[in-house]
């Protein structure tokens, strides 16, 4: 990195370099935020919004689902949509802004996911990309999950999506032995 002549680019970088995300609920007040970066990060190209504010809303307030936050400095820097049903949960969005990605952001927040689940005493946990989003597919393959399906048409019938699974049991066992 280039250092400028006061010094100031230099500070600002090791100064963010330090600050790390905190994972939390989501508030009633972001769910505009929330939808805002689902249309820009996962639902751009689609033709429509189907993570409109009043969903993301609805999701804040259900019982069934959790929809988790990280923030730096009081910026919204991602976030995650998952439900829980009965033996499985559906991780439904998952983004993190370009400017932190790859820096482990998701993969600290499927972790907070997946241990919330397993309390919960969820099994496994199912989720749909876009088929051709290798990035995508790469980070969940990661973190253990498998190709379980092919949708066509499944993203308002523009986009295939590719169905990825996880049995959550297996990793836990892998952590204690």
């Amino acid at each position: 990195m280039q250092k400028s002549s006061d010094g100031r680019k230099s500070q600002r970088k090791a100064v963010s370099s330090l600050i790390t995300e905190t994972l939390r609920l989501a508030r009633l007040p972001e769910a505009d935020a929330i939808a805002l970066m689902s249309r820009e990060l996962i639902e751009a190209g689609l033709g429509g919004w189907s993570w409109d504010p009043q969903r993301v809303a609805r999701a804040i307030r259900a019982r069934d689902t959790v929809v988790l936050v990280a923030a730096a400095q009081d910026s919204l820097i991602g976030f995650a949509i998952m439900n829980f049903g009965d033996a499985s949960a559906h991780l439904s969005l998952l983004a993190v802004r370009p400017s932190h990605q790859r820096r482990g952001v998701g993969a600290r927040m499927m972790a907070w996911l997946e241990k919330s689940a397993l309390v919960a005493g969820i099994a496994t946990i199912n989720l749909e990309l876009r088929a051709g989003n290798s990035a995508a597919r790469d980070f969940y393959c990661a973190l253990g999950f498998r190709d379980a399906a092919y949708i066509p048409g499944y993203y308002q019938g523009v986009e295939t999506a590719l169905r990825m699974s996880r049995d959550i049991r297996r990793w836990i066992s892998d952590r204690i032995s």
